[in-house]
């Protein structure tokens, strides 16, 4: 194969990693925003409805699915040293900080609530813990595109 070809292929193949880290984004964003009963995250609309169970696991499947796709596809790549682009070094060295403080919240939400059970006592805590988790999938997003950026560039 020339290195032309190759050149290509890769660019291809990248191209339907990002699809893909943004179309598990774009599901935990609408389980998110379906689940709260919210517009778009960080933005309240007033009292949310009790959170129930089975959507609350929905959610974090999604979730887990988003973290691991970014993780396992398009972070993994630059960690590895496999980027050789400047510009995309650049954005990295620019966001992955805050990409892993994103990520050590959502992780931690996954823990503290995988096993909810829908209680009335729970649910004040987890409406409060889901307006900061809606923050940070914001932040993380932004972060992720100003990356993504970057590589397709």
């Amino acid at each position: 194969m020339t290195a032309a070809l190759e050149t290509q292929e890769r660019r291809r193949d990248l191209g339907e990693t990002i699809e893909a880290l943004r179309a598990q984004r774009q599901n935990t964003l609408s389980t998110f925003c379906s689940m709260t009963g919210v517009s778009t995250p960080g933005q309240t609309s007033g009292q949310l409805a009790d959170i129930t169970p089975v959507a609350l696991q929905e959610f974090l499947n999604h979730m887990v699915d988003y973290l691991a796709t970014g993780h396992f596809t398009v972070y993994q790549r630059i960690v590895e040293g496999k980027e050789r682009r400047g510009a995309v070094k650049e954005a990295a060295q620019r966001v992955y900080a805050g990409i892993g403080e994103t990520t050590d919240v959502m992780v931690e939400f996954n823990d503290k609530y995988e096993h909810f059970d829908g209680a009335d006592s729970d649910q004040e805590g987890l409406k409060e813990d889901l307006s900061k988790l809606g923050e940070m999938l914001a932040i993380r997003g932004e972060l992720e595109d100003d990356l993504l950026d970057a590589l397709i560039g």
